[in-house]
């Protein structure tokens, strides 16, 4: 050992090297110093912290027992290092059925071993989270006081920078410094399109800013140095930089996971299984943290996945071993990070996607440092955008390709995927080095086949350093380096004239095969054990962890007196629907346009726009007073569709954000998304969990979710609906029956509506019963949910009658009686009303696909002509409504089907939602009413249509009247008795005595004395 350590630190600290050769270009632009990056900017070892607390193993779901001990430790005193003490667990398997949280600052998760002796931490069950999450709070703030960088010219590597006008900066000051993306810039790199006359994928200006995140160290006069380097130059011809100060008080630091094994169950029957955790370990709003000595097995997404709220990060003496995925696009992403100043070390992968990757303009420097990545399916390297300063250092890539180049469209209109970047002594199938405009990359002692203009330095043949991070450590650091490298290092003669002696002893050492890293890290460990000493420390009892309590449940939703209610009390709010197929993961996207979704999925990233957390999805509703989410799955699985080209795609690249369908992927064949088929007879397990998700925080918080059976759209219209549907022959493996190739009118258009809604086919019937009856399955004990049978359904009156049918047999069969909303063209909504035994299924009538015209005429498409919502409206113009066509709608259905709710959701919805309410509809988007007896008096009301007048509605019942006028006072005196009257404002729902003045419209609540 002492040996091998003793020539590799010859070798990386020889004064005579490759490195020295390579200059400065002509503006002080220079390879970077990675050194800065890892635990501490590299400047400390990560320590050996005390065990507080021991978890025994159990036999159950450990999740309870062991974030319990995370949050004892987090409760403890921070010592004078930033650390309040490790968890240990101890030898043994601990399975977890949810995710772990380490939310404090100075917590280490440690277990007895990486090795089969050791611990195990199980994922089971078929979410995919996060199995640990290390996770600060996102509160940074952000200063006003925005300052420009003075100077024309900032290179690339520098650590100073001049501020115009006033510096008010300090040491210590934690800043951002960002170099915006103009458009100037953009240009320069020829980044706003990608070919094919298209711009949609391309860069738009200040969407691809890089931000570093840095602390000022000193401050002389105008002159500001900072603590770590920057990686793209700041060129006043290209927008120059900018510095802002911040506060983060809820970022975590010190905190690390070490000496465990990470498993994630899965079906075994199926090799690309999906239905189980995909991220190990993620570390957000987070600095100073680390992960080693850890063994990673069958995750769908990354062992480890490194937010962009994290920096100064250290993944070390880790394997990644027997991923279970699909073949594709955010799958097997092993070692992934778009944080900054990150240092992996020592990483095996084996069958990953993207082994060592990087995400969007990570800042750096970032560095990979003997990493051996074994028969990958892609590349390594920056996946998307301009990851800047990022160093893959004595790397092999074992089967595929080390990639900095113009990745043009891919995922998603990446375009150049890395600058001023290095590729020292590596080893890959095919190494990519094409430089940028306006920056460079490095390969030196590359060995591969060779791609790119790059700066190529010594190809084929072995440097001087060894590793190019340890020598800048040393250089930087000196005696002070408390790093030791640890590198696996092979002892050879490189002379092509041995002499006998050394050709005897080379022949010997032939017989032995080349050491490799994966039995290097297990020698490592072994030597280098971390201590699991727990004396003096808290074992803890679990026979006392106590199961979170669930949150109680109001009342179920109800039809009383023709009004959906909980309890006494009518429901009214906004609605909501979820996109179809469109977005980014872009952060100006998501920043700007990104709304709430529930089956919408981004792996490993959590938030609007991308995997919404359903608290949040639930609380965003509850904050702008919306009721109702209207879901349905989406009209593509990948972002690749947006195209609306009908074309197979030559690979599983798939771009998110992903929008899941309701079946399960089969594992087998080839659908033309580049993925496996899909099996209708089997469910996506995600994505009924989330909708099941969903429908318990409605019941907890007194929210809807409108179920839309089927999406309507996928079968007409544009022919790229149907490309990837599941239920297109060639997408699965059921037999479908659907003409193949598929039958495009011109080309372009698809009119498969017909066949789709063919309940006599007999591979469809069943298909069709079985996927209706799980919609009811899955919700059979939420009181939230209200079941449609299509968005945007045109379809024939037979499938509706086939539809509901199910529904009451299954209805018989378990006796459950679910909401059931008939949503559907007129003609066939009146025909299923007059049907005696099918209209007691309904219970609420939803008026969607048809109008009144404000001139008092009927706009209403016929159903199962095969055209979908729009392009009936392209025949006929639907016109425009109002107040008094709205109404009229609704009171005619609430009139002749007193004992059903009706909702409105056609033109001109929520404009005229008053005239829902007056009608007695239901759902209707008023303001939230401050006064909940209002809508609880409102529930034992009718229309009282003789005391209407022109102008004038009226709700009446025993306990008095709710009258809304458009057009003049209201005239309390035709109302007998005597009353309390309090007026409402349209507007805004608070209830007042004092009569509200120059209104259009006034409501009138009469109360009866």
């Amino acid at each position: 050992m002492k040996k091998v350590l003793c020539n590799l630190l010859f070798i990386c600290w020889v004064a005579q090297n490759t490195m020295s050769q390579i200059a400065p270009d002509s503006q002080g632009n220079r390879i970077p110093d990675f050194s800065y990056a890892g635990y501490m900017a590299g400047e400390k070892k990560i320590p050996d912290v005390p065990v507080k607390i021991v978890v025994p193993t159990t036999a159950d779901d450990a999740g309870l027992s062991i974030q319990a001990a995370l949050d004892y430790v987090s409760s403890l005193p921070l010592n004078s290092d930033g650390f309040r003490g490790a968890v240990l667990l101890m030898p043994g398997e601990y399975k977890v059925a949810g995710s772990l949280y380490i939310r404090a600052s100075g917590v280490v998760l440690r277990g007895s071993g990486m090795g089969e002796s050791g611990t195990k931490l199980i994922a089971a069950g078929k979410d995919r989270r996060n199995l640990l999450r290390i996770m600060g709070v996102n509160d940074k703030k952000v200063s006003t006081d925005t300052l420009t960088v003075a100077d024309d010219l900032v290179p690339v590597n520098a650590m100073s920078f001049a501020i115009a006008g006033t510096n008010s900066l300090k040491p210590g000051d934690k800043i951002i410094i960002r170099r915006p993306s103009t458009a100037e810039w953009i240009k320069e790199l020829s980044s706003g399109h990608f070919g094919g006359g298209l711009t949609s994928l391309g860069w738009k200006p200040n969407g691809y800013d890089i931000l570093w995140d840095r602390t000022v160290v000193s401050v002389e006069e105008a002159k500001v140095t900072i603590d770590a380097p920057i990686t793209t130059a700041l060129e006043k011809q290209y927008g120059g930089g900018f510095v802002i100060p911040y506060t983060w008080d809820g970022r975590i630091a010190n905190v690390g996971v070490e000496n465990l094994s990470f498993i994630s169950e899965y079906d075994t029957e199926n090799k690309k299984d999906e239905a189980h955790s995909w991220l190990a370990v993620s570390i957000e709003n987070a600095s100073d943290a680390w992960v080693r000595y850890a063994v990673f097995k069958h995750f769908a997404g990354s062992a480890v996945h490194i937010a962009e709220t994290a920096k100064r990060i250290t993944v070390e003496n880790c394997k990644s071993l027997e991923p279970v995925s699909e073949i594709g696009g955010q799958r097997r992403n092993t070692f992934f990070t778009m944080g900054q100043q990150c240092l992996f070390l020592r990483i095996h992968s084996e069958y990953g996607y993207h082994d060592f990757s990087l995400g969007f303009c990570a800042p750096g420097p970032n560095a990979f440092v003997q990493c051996y990545a074994y028969l990958p399916y892609s590349f390594s390297g920056p996946v998307y955008s301009w990851a800047s300063g990022v160093l893959f250092d004595v790397v092999t890539i074992d089967g595929n390709a080390l990639s900095y180049k113009n990745r043009g469209k891919e995922d998603g209109g990446a375009g150049w995927n890395a600058a001023n970047s290095v590729f020292w002594q590596c080893s890959a199938s095919r190494i990519d080095c094409f430089a940028p405009p306006t920056a460079q990359n490095w390969a030196v002692g590359s060995w591969s086949e060779f791609s790119g203009n790059g700066h190529w330095e010594q190809s084929n043949t072995h440097v001087k350093p060894y590793s190019l991070f340890f020598a800048q450590l040393k250089n930087r650091l000196g005696d002070k380096m408390e790093i030791i490298p640890n590198l696996l290092t092979i002892e050879t003669e490189a002379s092509t004239s041995p002499t006998l002696e050394q050709a005897a002893a080379l022949t010997k050492l032939a017989v032995n095969p080349t050491p490799v890293l994966f039995d290097w890290i297990d020698r490592l460990v072994s030597e280098n054990p971390i201590s699991i000493l727990s004396e003096g420390a808290k074992i803890l009892d679990i026979s006392k962890i106590k199961a979170v309590a669930t949150r109680q449940k109001k009342e179920s939703l109800a039809i009383k007196n023709g009004w959906l209610v909980r309890g006494n009390r009518i429901q009214t709010g906004g609605r909501i629907g979820i996109r179809w197929w469109s977005g980014t993961i872009l952060p100006a996207y998501l920043k700007r346009e990104a709304t709430p979704h529930l089956t919408r999925f981004v792996p490993g990233r959590t938030g609007t726009g991308l995997t919404d957390a359903i608290d949040d999805v639930t609380g965003w509703m509850l904050q702008r007073n919306v009721l109702c989410l209207d879901h349905n799955y989406g009209l593509w699985y990948d972002r690749r569709r947006d195209d609306h080209e009908r074309i197979r795609r030559m690979d599983g690249n798939v771009w998110p954000p992903f929008y899941e369908q309701p079946f399960a992927r089969s594992g087998q064949g080839t659908a033309y998304d580049g993925l496996s088929k899909y099996d209708l007879t089997k469910y996506n397990d995600w994505y009924w969990m989330r909708l099941k998700q969903f429908a318990d925080q409605a019941d907890q918080k007194g929210l809807v979710l409108l179920h839309q059976n089927y999406f309507q759209h996928n079968i007409i219209e544009a022919g790229a609906h149907w490309t990837d549907s599941p239920w297109r022959p060639t997408n699965n493996i059921n037999n479908t029956g659907f003409p193949e190739p598929a039958p495009y009118a011109g080309d372009k258009r698809i009119f498969l509506a017909e066949q789709f809604y063919d309940i006599h086919h007999p591979v469809r019937k069943v298909l069709h019963r079985a996927y209706i009856r799980q919609c009811l399955d899955s919700f059979k004990d939420k009181g939230s949910v209200i079941q449609l049978i299509s968005e945007e359904f045109t379809g024939p009156l037979h499938f509706v009658e086939f539809w509901l049918d199910v529904i009451a047999e299954w209805e018989q069969e378990t006796g459950k009686h679910p909401l059931i909303a008939l949503s559907t063209t007129k003609d066939v909504q009146d025909a299923i009303l007059s049907d005696p035994v099918r209209s007691k299924v309904v219970d609420i009538i939803d008026i969607r696909y048809w109008l009144y015209r404000e001139n008092g005429t009927v706009y209403e498409p016929k159903g199962g002509q095969n055209l979908a919502p729009r392009q009936h409206a392209r025949q006929t113009n639907p016109g425009r409504t109002s107040f008094e066509s709205v109404y009229r709608a609704v009171s005619e259905y609430r009139t002749n089907y007193p004992e059903k709710a009706v909702t409105y959701y056609s033109d001109a919805y929520p404009q005229f939602a008053w005239a829902v309410f007056m009608a007695s509809g239901s759902f209707a988007g008023l303001p939230a009413i401050k006064d909940g007896k209002f809508l609880e008096s409102a529930s034992g009301m009718s229309i009282g249509s003789n005391l209407n007048i022109p102008g004038q509605y009226v709700l009446s019942g025993e306990n008095g009247y709710i009258v809304y006028t458009t057009n003049k006072d209201i005239d309390l005196k035709s109302f007998p008795g005597k009353h309390t009257v309090y007026w409402v404002n349209t507007e805004t729902g608070a209830i007042s005595k004092d009569k509200p003045q120059s209104r259009r419209s006034s409501v009138a609540w009469l109360v009866k004395n």
